[in-house]
């Protein structure tokens, strides 16, 4: 057992100072070394998972700040360019994806985050850096017509699936996502086009499909989530 001499009292695990006024503690009752061996024990676990995620996630920056500097280099200081793009700065394109891609490694390990907003959050970000890309590139057209609506419905399908098997009643969240994601993006293309492409149209379906779904299967859910949410 340890004590501390100026606070008069006792501090349990294997901590060296008091923790009221920082003043080195003493070890009393050396004779009874079992009590000794169990009161000395830390109260908290050491915290190893984290550490070793802190690293990687050092580890990983650091690559990344590797990849960055050098092709900033070799952009700008010795003028490598790509060979069908000669007045393309690509380390500009290169160092907004690395940001990118580290901003949506923070929001996955955020506390407190739904899996549905880690998924959308990763996806806006991923289409995002993909149609800037797309426009330096020369295809953006068949990015917005195909790819985009693509990767939008494995998402709505994604976050179904999510929903049906969510036990913290975030229904809400899913189904909003499918709103966001399928409908109202597909209404936006056709009132500016006055056209829709197939693939839009298949996520439009999707969408409403797995929207109606979601309400028959989850319907108590949803309505318990309005409640709460709208205090209705």
């Amino acid at each position: 057992m340890r004590k501390c001499p100026y606070c008069k009292i006792g501090i349990g695990g294997d901590s060296v100072k008091c923790p009221l006024c920082q003043s080195k503690v003493m070890i009393i009752d050396e004779a009874d070394s079992k009590e000794n061996e169990i009161t000395d024990r830390p109260y908290f676990p050491k915290l190893e998972a984290q550490q070793k995620r802190s690293f990687f996630y050092k580890l990983q920056l650091f690559i990344v700040w590797i990849i960055l500097i050098v092709g900033i280099g070799l952009d700008f200081m010795l003028g490598l360019r790509l060979p069908s793009f000669p007045n393309l700065h690509w380390s500009l394109i290169l160092a907004m994806q690395l940001v990118a891609f580290e901003f949506g490694i923070m929001r996955q390990f955020k506390p407190g985050t739904g899996s549905a907003r880690k998924v959308t959050m990763m996806v806006l970000i991923i289409l995002a850096l993909l149609s800037v890309t797309a426009y330096f590139f020369g295809f953006l057209k068949l990015t917005l017509d195909l790819i985009v609506p693509i990767v939008l419905t494995g998402t709505i399908i994604a976050n179904f699936v999510l929903a049906m098997v969510d036990k913290q009643g975030n229904t809400m969240a899913y189904l909003l996502s499918g709103l966001l994601f399928g409908v109202i993006p597909s209404i936006i293309l056709y009132i500016v086009r006055q056209e829709m492409p197939l693939a839009w149209t298949i996520c439009m379906l999707v969408s409403v499909i797995l929207l109606v779904g979601a309400i028959i299967f989850k319907g108590k859910s949803v309505a318990a989530e309005i409640q709460k949410r709208f205090n209705v």
